[in-house]
């Protein structure tokens, strides 16, 4: 009899382990019931059914960032990788569409930044898309807003963080640099040699 008792008791106060949840600041649980949504629960203890309800997903609220890199053409031939960061978090209102809507969002994310970014860095030369980059990241950020907002998806941000051309042309560009600052600095030297001369003649 004291060991059923014990038993008993065990059993009990592990459905009740089971039948508690202790849902952390900035998540929203989605609990299923027999396989099929039930409710969204937000943050402190929550209780449910054991082995009739299930926690199916625990969705982060905070701000998550995902980088990638985007290979792309110029309006003058010039390939170029940008590396884009996008700042993005799951809208409290909308946890059932980012969890059920979206398989993969991160891969959604990116696939709509690729589209997004060949779309506009195409439009440009190298040198508008170096001068220019803060207004494609801003371009790039309100076209996939829309996009990803029907998926319970906010985008906060996006930054492009680099922007890498091709090695011949960033070596290209290297001589180029080299070249005018040689100039500058003759012509500076020429300056400085009538000044002497000037200063010569007058003494």
């Amino acid at each position: 009899m004291i060991y059923f008792n014990l038993f008993f008791y065990c059993i009990a106060i592990f459905l009740i382990l089971k039948s508690i949840m202790i849902i952390p600041e900035r998540q929203s649980w989605v609990i299923q019931r027999l396989g099929k949504f039930n409710r969204i629960s937000k943050p402190g203890l929550k209780l449910k059914i054991p082995f009739i309800e299930v926690i199916a997903s625990k969705e982060n609220l905070r701000i998550q960032q995902l980088d990638v890199d985007v290979e792309t053409k110029t309006l003058d031939d010039v390939f170029v990788i940008l590396k884009i960061s996008v700042q993005y978090r799951v809208i409290d209102s909308k946890v059932y569409e980012a969890f059920y809507e979206l398989d993969d969002p991160h891969g959604q994310i990116a696939s709509y930044i690729f589209d997004e970014v060949r779309a506009e860095v195409p439009k440009l030369g190298l040198d508008d898309v170096f001068g220019k980059k803060d207004d494609i990241a801003l371009a790039v950020r309100d076209n996939i807003s829309s996009q990803m907002g029907q998926y319970g998806y906010k985008i906060v941000k996006t930054l492009i963080t680099d922007i890498n051309p091709d090695e011949l042309v960033k070596a290209s560009m290297n001589k180029i640099n080299a070249a005018m600052r040689d100039k500058e600095a003759a012509f500076q030297e020429a300056e400085g040699e009538k000044i002497r001369i000037v200063l010569s003649i007058l003494e």
